[in-house]
């Protein structure tokens, strides 16, 4: 309920909630208390359907009725004591957040002894480790995937981890870096700074060129001068700068798709990028397996996974 301006969904709630209980109470107590009178014989009450079925005057049975009230005090008491009043939090104190959290640090602690073999390897030595990349996996698949897949060889957008081309180094420090503080690349829209259309074009085609892509030489000669603008980020070589986080421009790597429109387009709107921080989510063990097993992608494969 905190994302409303106003309380009045969390009394509309409320009320709905504690409305309910009191009518099905009313509602039991009325139907016990008015008696419908009999107008036969037999008892019934001289409704008939069908031809032959005539409705009876008989009360609940003792156990379906107390079946409804067991309901409306389980209701009420429950109301109380979680939070299903509106923003009413429960004398419980009890919130989702805070039973996920003590299941995990609970399966953390059992996890402990595990992790403690692991965390006195280097990355490099666990990456060796069936054992340990067995549990990488896991990390990786419930963690990594949705992004970078489940082969890590990424997708439009998201690195390739499987490659050698690292925006911010492959080192094992730095890619438990990556993992552990998360990382925002950014590249700023820089066609005011190159210049017409035009000049936005030349530089798409020059930035083909350094990579060997197919490209319009004339054009790549042209953008040659307009790449100083780009090259405060990228090097006046297009090699990029790892301390930078930006892209290497000489191989055919590319991140957000290759051509002449998507590099245009890129010139034109820019792009930021987020790698979420797994610190917080992991722990120091988890994160150091994890870093293992995707260091060994792009270096000696993890014994695990092949």
């Amino acid at each position: 309920m905190s994302d409303f301006t106003s309380n009045f969904w969390s009394i509309f709630v409320s009320a709905i909630s504690i409305l309910g209980i009191v009518y099905c109470a009313f509602l039991l107590w009325f139907s016990a208390k008015v008696k419908v009178s009999a107008h036969e014989e037999d008892g019934t009450t001289g409704h008939v359907w069908d031809g032959d079925l005539r409705e009876m005057n008989n009360p609940l049975p003792r156990w379906w009725l107390w079946l409804f009230i067991i309901t409306m005090v389980f209701a009420a008491v429950y109301g109380v004591a979680y939070p299903g009043l509106g923003s009413f939090a429960g004398k419980l104190g009890w919130t989702s957040a805070g039973q996920y959290e003590s299941e995990v640090a609970k399966a953390n602690q059992e996890l402990e002894p595990l992790y403690a073999a692991f965390n006195a390897q280097t990355p490099e030595q666990l990456s060796q480790d069936p054992k340990a990349m067995a549990v990488g996996e896991r990390l990786f698949m419930n963690n990594c995937a949705q992004c970078h897949g489940s082969d890590a060889r990424g997708s439009k957008g998201f690195p390739n981890l499987t490659d050698k081309d690292w925006l911010h180094g492959g080192t094992t420090d730095k890619i438990k870096e990556t993992l552990t503080k998360g990382r925002i690349g950014q590249m700023p829209p820089m066609a005011a700074a190159v210049g017409t259309p035009d000049d936005v074009r030349n530089v798409s085609h020059y930035v083909l060129s350094l990579s060997g892509s197919p490209h319009d030489s004339v054009r790549a000669a042209l953008g040659k001068g307009k790449f100083g603008a780009c090259a405060a980020c990228h090097g006046p070589d297009g090699a990029g700068m790892q301390a930078m986080g930006s892209a290497n421009l000489t191989d055919k790597v590319w991140l957000h798709g290759w051509g002449e429109e998507a590099i245009t387009a890129m010139i034109n709107k820019g792009k930021v990028n987020q790698m979420p921080a797994q610190e917080g989510r992991l722990t120091e063990s988890q994160i150091h397996v994890l870093t293992a097993y995707v260091w060994g992608f792009s270096n000696n494969k993890p014994a695990a996974t092949k």
